[in-house]
């Protein structure tokens, strides 16, 4: 299961969002810096609404929805790089997960305190980056000093000695490595190192619930500068997520009604974070289940099916496939069969989102 990793300052909403993701109060979310040293693991389901339809049309007695795994990471400080606020320790966590969420603050509340005595989403972001490529750019500089000897008599130390230094010049630009052209092989060669700037991020801006619906000028900082990092940002709301687990699913309803949004609004961050992953669904489904099943994008039939055992991978002789929008439009697989909507795909076929696979192998 691929991670996700929660950062941001301290007391910007990072563990009190966790809390509401996983619905447990695993993360303490106090109100000083640094309540959370060691970070928190909670599994979290990707909702999606494709599969109660399913369900419905194959009369399934279970529904199996796919999932992704958050980490709530300590809050980062300015001088994180050189080891400031156990820097060192957080930096770590964050070069275990696989894509980042940074929460940001994007509200005025006198009663939580900010580490810089005043909200301002632009400096607060520069000053996370800022640390992340300085602890990018000291992992790059240990490297360079470690292998430069072996250069002399190996290409393959020449051929990375130069992406390196490729790297290091947009780093220092203040730039990240996720805006440097790599291809397949250059990629390849530094993923080893676990860059932090290398990782895929999104950023959560974390407002009150007046301004969960529109956002507000904070949000429009961070937007800006999430166009040019060429990612993407989701309105989140850690006080209206909390207040939400007490109440019940009429009352839930009502609440969100009153803010001007809906539960796929709110619930936003969780599906963003699955497709910054890289992450693709495709689903099985019968009487017995309906179960969603993730994959990497650009995976194989016969690797889609080892998703579910490994068997599968090594027996696959076909898979029976149907998109899912024919399925619906059809109503019942019986129905889309005699249209000849269902494809019989072999070893080369790329398993695309929202397959409905019947997969056929050898035991």
């Amino acid at each position: 299961m691929l991670k996700a990793g929660i950062i941001g300052l301290p007391n910007v909403g990072k563990s009190t969002l966790f809390n509401a993701l996983v619905a447990s109060a695993k993360a303490e979310a106090a109100n000083f810096p640094f309540c959370t040293i060691e970070p928190n693991v909670g599994v979290v389901t990707v909702p999606d609404e494709r599969l109660n339809v399913l369900s419905r049309i194959s009369s399934s007695k279970q529904v199996v929805p796919t999932r992704i795994e958050f980490v709530d990471i300590a809050g980062l400080v300015k001088g994180a790089s050189q080891g400031e606020g156990l820097g060192n320790q957080f930096l770590s966590n964050i070069r275990e997960v696989d894509a980042i969420v940074h929460v940001v603050r994007c509200f005025v509340n006198d009663d939580i305190i900010h580490v810089a005595g005043s909200v301002d989403p632009a400096r607060d972001i520069e000053t996370i980056n800022l640390e992340l490529i300085l602890a990018d750019l000291g992992q790059i500089e240990k490297r360079v000093e470690r292998i430069r000897k072996q250069a002399r008599t190996s290409r393959e130390v020449q051929i990375e000695l130069t992406i390196l230094d490729k790297l290091a010049k947009t780093l220092d630009d203040g730039k990240s490595v996720r805006q440097v052209d790599l291809n397949e092989e250059e990629i390849e060669a530094i993923k080893h190192l676990g860059l932090l700037t290398a990782k895929p991020i999104l950023y959560a801006a974390n407002v009150l619930e007046d301004d969960l619906a529109n956002g507000n000028d904070f949000v429009q900082q961070v937007r800006a500068i999430a166009v040019e990092d060429n990612t993407q940002v989701v309105i989140v709301s850690a006080q209206v997520e909390t207040e939400l687990i007490e109440l019940s699913e009429e009352d839930r309803a009502g609440f969100l009604e009153s803010l001007g949004v809906g539960e796929g609004e709110l619930k936003s961050l969780i599906p963003a974070t699955y497709k910054l992953l890289g992450l693709r669904t495709y689903f099985t489904s019968g009487e017995k289940e309906t179960h969603a099943w993730t994959i990497k994008a650009g995976m194989s039939a016969p690797q889609a099916a080892g998703v579910i055992h490994t068997d599968f991978e090594r027996g696959f002789i076909r898979a029976e496939t149907i998109s899912y929008e024919d399925l619906v439009n059809s109503n019942s697989l019986h129905a889309a069969k005699e249209k000849g909507l269902v494809r019989i795909e072999g070893k080369e076929y790329i398993v695309q989102e929202g397959d409905v696979m019947l997969f056929r192998f050898n035991v």
